[in-house]
């Protein structure tokens, strides 16, 4: 007696049950996939982009606003810092380095970032064409800008006002394209990287091309500024003494990476949790489904499963027959689930390039998905296991006998 084939020709005859069971459970496992994944692959990206950095000076305003604007570029800068300040907080002794960034400008709805090399060599980058920017107007575009734009190396752009797109076009002062990054899994592949010096020229008084390439030197320092300062620390001792000391004596404001991102993902978590639990939820209402399934299945096969065991069958037999079907549902359920959580992913990441943000793809795989195959079909047996113990004591006299 094949048990495989008598399960898969009953499941088959009641196609319609069969297949609302398997979806109701494939729905909870792709949710929760789904959540897994997203979850997962923006934390990881976000960790990386902070890491390293830790603190970030900017503007007066939100701390996490702040965060979002310097290191993940998800979000508009509270302002500029001046200049000679943000140069006294870059020689404070407990400072190991320092990286600027002037901030204004777009390209195609990509940041433009006035920075210094240093801020490639923080991520591990490199040019996979070309070379870095050694003058103003020379630019390096990030593996993403790349790919979306179609500029390569020698190709010239303008920058456009404003740092979502749509701005009016510094169409004097075009920049050149020197270099493309290699794809880094960082914030600099969604960036056109530039020089300092560039910025300050876009939004300057001086135009003329003399001007642009020594714009340093004509520039008085009152007119310079930067978005923000990343910060590294010499030593744990100024975690304690610096960001009191940007607070309490200056313009600007001092930003913890860790702590606004842990302040994030606890108000992100709370809204994961929910949609975790209605997973859960759906899991368990397959469950259940299943268990209503297998157990009118079996008082509909009573009689067929005592004329079994007068053909010879033994009791574990048909208990066998009833946890395969359940164990079946679960395994078909969780397998549709989990391929439906990564078209999910990978559809959201699509959607999350479109808008030149933090991508996610769906051609990822985690540990934890193991963990949530085994819930599956934990679900399934354990909704099998009262109908199967059933057919194990099937009363073969009392079931021919009322037919």
């Amino acid at each position: 007696m094949n048990i495989a084939t008598i399960s898969l020709a009953y499941l088959k005859a009641r196609s319609l049950n069969t297949a609302l069971n398997v979806l109701l459970l494939a729905l909870g496992v792709a949710t929760i996939t789904f959540l897994l994944l997203a979850t997962h692959q923006l934390e990881d990206r976000m960790q990386r982009d902070a890491r390293g950095i830790d603190l970030v000076v900017g503007a007066k305003g939100s701390p996490m606003q702040i965060i979002l604007s310097s290191i993940f570029h998800l979000d508009v800068p509270t302002g500029n810092i001046p200049y000679t300040q943000a140069l006294e907080i870059q020689r404070h002794r407990v400072v190991k380095k320092s990286i600027p960034l002037a901030l204004g400008d777009s390209f195609h709805g990509f940041r433009i970032a006035g920075t210094l090399h240093d801020y490639v060599a923080h991520y591990g980058a490199r040019p996979a064409a070309g070379r870095l920017w050694d003058k103003p107007l020379e630019a390096v575009l990030g593996a993403d800008v790349a790919a979306t734009t179609g500029k390569g190396v020698g190709g010239k752009f303008t920058g456009s006002h404003g740092l979502g797109g749509g701005g009016a076009d510094h169409e004097s002062l075009p920049y050149t394209v020197v270099g493309i990054l290699a794809p880094s899994g960082t914030v600099l592949d969604r960036l056109v990287l530039t020089g300092i010096e560039s910025v300050w020229a876009m939004h300057g008084e001086h135009h003329d091309i003399k001007d642009v390439m020594e714009i340093a030197k004509h520039m008085k320092d009152e007119e310079k500024e930067y978005t923000a300062l990343l910060i590294q620390y010499a030593s744990p001792l100024g975690a304690a003494i610096l960001p009191r000391y940007v607070n309490n004596n200056s313009q600007m404001q001092a930003a913890s990476p860790a702590y606004e991102m842990t302040r994030l993902f606890k108000i992100v978590g709370v809204g994961i949790d929910v949609l975790r639990g209605f997973a859960l939820v759906l899991m368990v209402s397959a469950g259940l489904s299943v268990f209503i399934a297998l157990y009118n299945a079996l008082n509909e096969r009573r009689y067929d499963l005592a004329v079994m065991r007068t053909l010879g069958a033994r009791p574990g037999t048909l208990m066998a027959l009833m946890l395969f079907e359940g164990l079946l549902l679960a395994v078909l359920g969780a397998v549709l689930g989990l391929v439906l959580g990564h078209v999910l992913t990978e559809v959201l990441g699509m959607a999350l390039k479109a808008a030149q943000q933090v991508t996610v793809t769906g051609w990822a795989w985690i540990h934890a998905e193991l963990w949530l195959i085994a819930l599956a079909v934990a679900v399934g047996v354990a909704a099998a296991l009262v109908p199967a113990w059933r057919a194990y004591r099937t009363d073969i006299a009392g079931t021919l006998a009322r037919g």
